[in-house]
């Protein structure tokens, strides 16, 4: 394992992280635990969840807080707000980026995960109702009082960075350290104007899906039944996007892997994990099995040749 700062701060996070969305819904409590050993095992410090993950939502921090008993120092712990606060609170009345939502959701994680503080808290999507400025504003006063060390954000445009920023430093509020989007060597919308933006302020990036729902596993393949017990199994709904997957894409990354002896796993998660402001490769895990696979991708250091022969294949 590798760990870099994230972005400009001095938030230090290992190079693959573990994404916590299935937690209470595919993954029960041992399997949770198992998780956690196998992060210990491997070197994987950085745990993503947030409020609206789990069945019910929530569920995901309350397996997590419970597993992390003994251990919370042991791991750099994010999680967000500001998704789903119908299903949380019983109502929507709340501007999700208001001070009341921040106050309020902040002290349901903290409770939740069973901890004192957390260490990246995220606005999970931008909230077009309240200005940035009073999220900012609720956010410093979270740090100032030690509930939370780094803030972040999710989902967000380069134009909502760039006005973040300028707001925090004119303001004198703390600034989003990192942005969260979906990112993959199948999808790098997000190098068009996010990841300038990023390198411009100092952001660090954490993708999310890297492995496109599976697509970048290697266990599909063009025209091919999906494997038994696969998500494309448990949820009838992949049949349509199995179907129309960039499968010359994948097929030129699997071949692109292939002549490195490498799987198509490692260079979805090594060769993002290289990519500028990159931070923690976000990928989810329902087994330790998993972590340890994930983790192992890092062997793999693309050098600027490797990483120029992969632009040409992905479009990058």
């Amino acid at each position: 394992m590798n760990y870099r700062p994230l972005g400009d701060s001095g938030l230090v996070v290992s190079a693959v992280g573990i994404g916590c969305n299935a937690f209470s819904r595919r993954v029960d409590l041992d399997g949770v635990k198992g998780i956690l050993a196998a992060a210990r095992d491997t070197g994987v410090t950085f745990l993503d969840t947030a409020d609206a993950y789990g069945d019910p939502p929530g569920g995901s921090e309350e397996l997590l807080g419970e597993a992390l008993r003994g251990q919370r120092d042991e791991f750099v712990l994010a999680t967000k707000f500001g998704m789903g606060q119908k299903r949380l609170f019983g109502h929507d009345r709340d501007a999700h980026g208001s001070r009341r939502y921040v106050v309020r959701a902040v002290e349901e994680s903290l409770r939740r995960l069973r901890t004192d503080h957390l260490d990246l808290y995220q606005l999970h999507l931008p909230d077009d109702v309240t200005p940035v400025e009073e999220t900012l504003s609720a956010l410093t006063d979270l740090v100032r009082d030690g509930k939370v060390r780094y803030v972040g954000c999710s989902n967000f445009a380069a134009w909502q960075l760039a006005d973040a920023d300028w707001t925090a430093r004119t303001a004198g509020l703390e600034r989003f350290v990192s942005v969260q989007n979906r990112y993959s060597l199948l999808d790098r919308t997000v190098e068009d104007e996010v990841i300038p933006a990023c390198e411009q302020y100092g952001v660090g990036m954490l993708p999310f899906f890297p492995l496109e729902y599976g697509l970048l596993t290697g266990k599909y393949r063009r025209g091919e039944a999906a494997p038994e017990g696969s998500r494309a199994v448990l949820d009838p709904s992949r049949a349509q996007w199995l179907q129309t997957a960039d499968w010359d894409r994948i097929e030129a990354l699997t071949a692109y892997a292939g002549a490195r002896d490498l799987s198509v796993l490692d260079v979805a998660i090594a060769g993002l994990a290289a990519q500028p402001m990159v931070g923690s490769v976000i990928a989810g895990a329902t087994s330790g099995e998993q972590v340890r696979t994930n983790a192992a991708a890092l062997r793999w250091e693309p050098t600027p040749e490797d990483l120029a022969e992969l632009d040409e294949v992905t479009g990058g």
